[in-house]
Parts: C-alpha cells; sequence; structure tokens
C-alpha cells in the first residue's frame, strides 16, 4: 500500500490559461516536476468557441492567435526551468478544453498526472463542475486539481 502513497510520477502535464487558479495550478506542478525529477508538459487549448464565425474561417488569425500562445507558453517553460525543471515540452491543441485535453493531450503527452485548476476564466465555465469535473470525470489518468 505504501508504494501507492510515494507514487513518483514521471511525465506531469499541466493545463493552464490566465485564471488564478490555473496560476496555483501551474506553480504546484513546476515544485511537484522538480521534486520527482519528472518531464513537465505544459498545455493550453485555443477555445474555437471564442472565435467568431469569421475568425474561425480566417487562417491567418487562427496561426496568430497560435503564435501568439506559442510565445506565452515558452514564458511558462522558463518560469518552470528555473523553478528547476530538467525536462519542459509544451502542447497545444484546438476545442473544448476538458475534452480535447482528456481526447487528444494526455494520450500524445503520454502523461501519467493531469494537474488542473478548479475554474476557468471564460463565461460560464467560471465555477467547478464543468471543465474541471470533465476532466476529473473521464481522464484514463490519475487528476489533481488545485484550488
Amino acid at each position: 500500500m505504501s508504494e501507492d502513497v510515494d507514487k513518483v510520477f514521471k511525465r506531469i502535464l499541466v493545463g493552464v490559461d490566465d485564471s488564478a487558479d490555473a496560476q496555483l495550478a501551474f506553480k504546484y506542478a513546476v515544485r511537484r516536476a522538480a521534486k520527482d525529477d519528472a518531464t513537465l508538459i505544459i498545455t493550453s487549448i485555443l477555445e474555437s468557441d471564442d472565435m467568431n464565425v469569421y475568425q474561425a474561417l480566417t487562417k491567418d488569425y487562427v496561426h496568430g492567435e497560435h503564435d501568439e500562445l506559442v510565445e506565452h507558453l515558452k514564458q511558462y517553460q522558463k518560469v518552470a526551468e528555473e523553478g528547476g525543471v530538467k525536462n519542459v515540452e509544451f502542447i497545444i491543441d484546438e476545442g473544448d478544453p476538458g475534452e480535447t485535453i482528456v481526447k487528444n493531450v494526455i494520450s500524445e503527452a503520454n502523461a501519467d498526472l493531469l494537474i488542473i485548476g478548479s475554474l476557468s476564466k471564460k463565461g460560464i465555465r467560471k465555477y467547478f463542475g464543468s471543465q474541471a469535473a470533465y476532466m476529473a470525470k473521464y481522464s484514463p489518468i490519475s487528476v489533481m486539481i488545485i484550488r
């Protein structure tokens, strides 16, 4: 039984956006990855429902959003490396965050732990019960929800 309690994770996936609890989740994930000498995979999802029809059809708009997100995630990567994480990767995908992370990103990252915040910065999702609950329920790996 003690082996389950002392589990060391090798590939930790953390979902980030600009919400306060996602920032807390990121800080915890950095500490945990540094402590476990794990690879930290930082993910952020471009939400297509935030774009209007014109923007969604304009490749330049989506490409611009993607490029901005890459630069943003490079800043997270730098913070993680300064926090003692030796291996940092990032994955950007597009769609509904909870569903995309569960169905695409976890397997692409080959992660064994998902760390997320309990709230989301957007719209009606500003309460626990939506994205975080979906990921906790359907994730094929362990999920830690930070508040």
